[in-house]
């Protein structure tokens, strides 16, 4: 209920009777009545008319506090640490099977077709799965494809059995180079120098 309604009716007056008391229209009560809030000089007309103060006649304001009750902690000694998930595993770094995982391409350098299968069988021995293992036996994979492929190139061009020599030589140091630098890097700095941008296996 407003608060106009309530002293109007306290005053025993009708909408009617106070609109022709006050000489504001029977509107312009009923919409007050309804919410509006009287302002200017239709508050002090009012408040005039009915002999009340002008704050009489607004609306209380109830400034209300919300109280926030903090919900205690309970914290159960026998609860458990919880286990986790194979998602939220940290991949640690052995740095020495890594390097022997890359090491072991070495004695089949010389025959680019075999290079990836001991680091492979590492892997499946050892079940070190780890992304960088995965890149050294793809990078010794895509030797394997692109070594044969390039010593072809060489033999259909006929270019000599010198020059066929001197691709396969050269594909083999370059793998044993590959091999020994990416060994010091695994041993300072725990990375590939030479790698994929994806991963075969």
């Amino acid at each position: 209920m407003s608060e106009l309604k309530k002293i109007r009716e306290e005053k025993n007056l009708t909408q009617e009777e106070l609109a022709e008391k006050s000489g504001l229209s029977v509107r312009t009560i009923q919409r007050i009545e309804a919410g509006t809030e009287p302002k200017g000089y239709t508050l002090k007309t009012l408040a005039s008319t009915l002999e009340i103060s002008e704050k009489d006649l607004l609306i209380p304001i109830i400034q209300t506090e919300e109280i926030k009750i903090e919900e205690p902690i309970l914290i159960n000694e026998f609860e458990t640490e919880k286990p986790i998930s194979t998602s939220e595993k940290i991949e640690v770094f052995n740095s020495t099977l890594i390097k022997i995982t890359n090491l072991s391409s070495l004695p089949f350098a010389w025959f680019p077709v075999a290079n990836f299968l001991p680091p492979l069988f590492v892997m499946l021995f050892t079940k070190e799965k780890s992304s960088i293992v995965k890149q050294i036996i793809s990078l010794q994979i895509f030797l394997a494809i692109i070594a044969p492929l390039i010593f072809m190139i060489v033999a259909l061009l006929k270019v000599g059995s010198g020059s066929v020599m001197v691709t396969m030589i050269g594909l083999a140091l370059t793998n044993v180079f590959i091999i020994l630098r990416n060994a010091y890097e695994i041993d300072k700095n725990q990375t590939l120098r030479y790698k994929l941008n994806f991963n075969i296996i």
